[in-house]
């Protein structure tokens, strides 16, 4: 072999080792990159999952709390539905009162509003055409016993039921729907406690 040969054999190897090498540095390199993008896409799947699990958990609990308010409000609503039943039932149940016992109920009412002064009681046609016969003179001698006087009125008020109280320009409507909206809030609680158990909130 001459001597350019050899030199030619020895660059041949020299590009050889050269090639090698830079193969093996690619492909170390080709590894690190892999196991690197490994690790870092296990990572993000797992920040993923975690996002994931914490959104959902979110999601669920509102949805809870939506689906719990909803039933509540519901609830609610069908409490008060019963409750305002209950309440136009009784008030019916009031009206249907054979005369004796619905006049004896008005005068208790009435007794607890009079006052030491002259007023006038005004009831609705309907109970206007049924009241007792002695009915005027035991209102009178309830008004009586506190230093005052009644009188009962001939013209109809402009009410179902209950009657109206007149102390000079002040008029006091003792209806049972009237007394019903006035003492709202303390109806229902009454009616809620005897319903279920509980005041209505």
């Amino acid at each position: 072999m001459s001597g350019l040969d050899e030199i030619l054999n020895i660059i041949d190897e020299q590009q050889k080792e050269t090639e090698r090498n830079i193969m093996n540095a690619a492909e170390k390199r080709i590894r690190e990159i892999n196991e690197d993008t490994a690790v870092k896409a296990e990572r993000a799947y797992i920040d993923h999952i975690e996002r994931a699990k914490v959104k959902a958990e979110h999601d669920f609990m509102t949805s809870c709390t939506t689906v719990d308010s909803f039933f509540r409000r519901k609830l609610l609503e069908y409490k008060v539905s019963c409750i305002d039943r209950a309440v136009e039932a009784a008030i019916e149940k009031l009206r249907d009162l054979p005369d004796q016992e619905y006049f004896d109920m008005m005068l208790r009412l009435i007794k607890r509003e009079l006052r030491s002064d002259s007023g006038i009681v005004s009831f609705g046609s309907k109970d206007l055409s049924r009241l007792p016969a002695d009915f005027k003179d035991r209102l009178s001698a309830e008004a009586s016993k506190l230093g005052g006087s009644i009188t009962l009125s001939s013209e109809p008020a402009d009410i179902e039921d209950g009657f109206i109280l007149t102390y000079g320009n002040i008029s006091e409507n003792c209806s049972f729907r009237a007394v019903v909206e006035s003492e709202r809030e303390s109806v229902r609680d009454t009616a809620a406690k005897a319903l279920f158990g509980q005041v209505s909130k």
